[in-house]
């Protein structure tokens, strides 16, 4: 698992990335692989994003922008 550093890091550059293109949604294990994460990592950095109100996990278990009006996880 990355250090405490690199999480603040994966957690910045991912949010830029959910910001940039607001239609993102992705499983969890499809952001271990879109960003060559470990899991353990994954879920620390899936966390910090939903503790801070950037993004939500949708009735598809996947993680989307927390803004969207689209999104109905978001409301």
């Amino acid at each position: 698992m990355a250090d405490e550093a690199d999480i603040l890091s994966l957690v910045t550059r991912i949010e830029c990335e959910f910001r940039e293109m607001p239609g993102l949604q992705l499983t969890e294990r499809q952001m271990q692989r879109m960003w060559c994460l470990d899991g353990a990592t994954c879920h620390v950095v899936i966390t910090v994003l939903v503790a801070h109100g950037i993004v939500v996990k949708t009735q598809r278990n996947a993680y989307a922008r927390a803004d969207r009006r689209d999104n109905p996880a978001a409301a």
